[in-house]
């Protein structure tokens, strides 16, 4: 079906781990996997891969961003981009990139990505200024971990407030507590 990853640094438990320092060896192979998977479903997409530029919005953000466009663009964006993120997910499995760097490569479309980082950004601000008038703890919505990430990040210099993420799995949320 797909090309196979390259072949991965092997351990002394013999298990396969991806080389840490060059991840521009799974690109190829994250290349061929969307391929395949595009390939098969009835999906009139185009993707590409690039090193994005600096951003202020999102100066942590990734080391490459695969961006798809075309006719069905739209349909990953709905549902609050689920079958974007699904697709991510999916793709950085397969091609085995570890935990500690599944943060370097981002999917997007229709510049969703940056309009998502600028919205988790006014919640952060505006469920803080919440937890601050009232005294009390503030849970947010669900969330996957880089935007977790996000809402941490928008709020580590609030010394008034301080964020912890609680829960498990895809119920895991950001909960924001007063800092005294």
């Amino acid at each position: 079906m797909g090309s196979d990853p390259p072949s991965p640094e092997r351990t002394s438990d013999a298990e396969p781990k991806p080389l840490a320092t060059d991840l521009q060896t799974y690109l190829c192979s994250m290349e061929a996997v969307l391929h395949t998977l595009i390939g098969c479903g009835p999906f009139d997409l185009t993707f590409s891969i690039r090193k994005p530029g600096a951003q202020v919005d999102d100066p942590e953000g990734p080391e490459y961003l695969v961006e798809f466009s075309g006719p069905d663009s739209d349909l990953l964006l709905e549902k609050h981009a689920a079958l974007l993120q699904a697709l991510e997910h999916v793709v950085l499995k397969a091609i085995r990139l570890d935990e500690d760097h599944l943060r370097r490569i981002a999917f997007d479309s229709q510049d969703w990505r940056r309009t998502r980082i600028e919205e988790l950004r006014l919640i952060a601000q505006m469920a803080a200024e919440r937890v601050i008038e009232t005294g009390y703890p503030y849970a947010l919505s669900p969330m996957n971990s880089r935007e977790r990430r996000l809402i941490h990040l928008a709020l580590r210099d609030r010394h008034e407030v301080r964020t912890q993420s609680e829960g498990m799995g895809p119920e895991r949320k950001v909960v924001i507590h007063p800092a005294k």
